[in-house]
């Protein structure tokens, strides 16, 4: 089993950053994070492998940077040049493979004009 405590939400004015933490109690294969908004499906912003491989949503890249710690049980999503559209609950997950197998508590977003 694998406990996810993630954090860095916030309010912040558009051109601004965040950076979200996702602390798990063991390593596991993949971290990432979905977000969602309010009248939109839940979308994947970015993810990170074991090997160091990562992706992001269209939306994000050349914004925000996945990375992760040396024992790979903590996961970084810095986001920059943050824009309206980035507001959302972010929420940090763990897979064993590829689909998400543990979630994140979930912290909110807020990117103001």
């Amino acid at each position: 089993q694998v406990q996810l405590v993630e954090s860095g939400g916030g309010v912040v004015q558009a051109g601004g950053s965040l950076r979200l933490s996702c602390a798990a109690s063991r390593s596991i294969f993949s971290m990432g994070w979905y977000r969602q908004a309010p009248g939109k499906q839940r979308e994947l912003v970015a993810r990170i492998i074991s090997g160091g491989g990562t992706n992001y949503a269209d939306s994000v890249k050349g914004r925000f940077t996945i990375s992760r710690d040396n024992a790979k049980n903590t996961v970084y999503l810095q986001m920059n040049s943050l824009k309206s559209e980035d507001t959302a609950v972010y929420y940090c997950y763990a897979a064993r493979v590829w689909s998400p197998d543990y979630w994140g508590q979930g912290t909110q977003v807020t990117v103001s004009s």
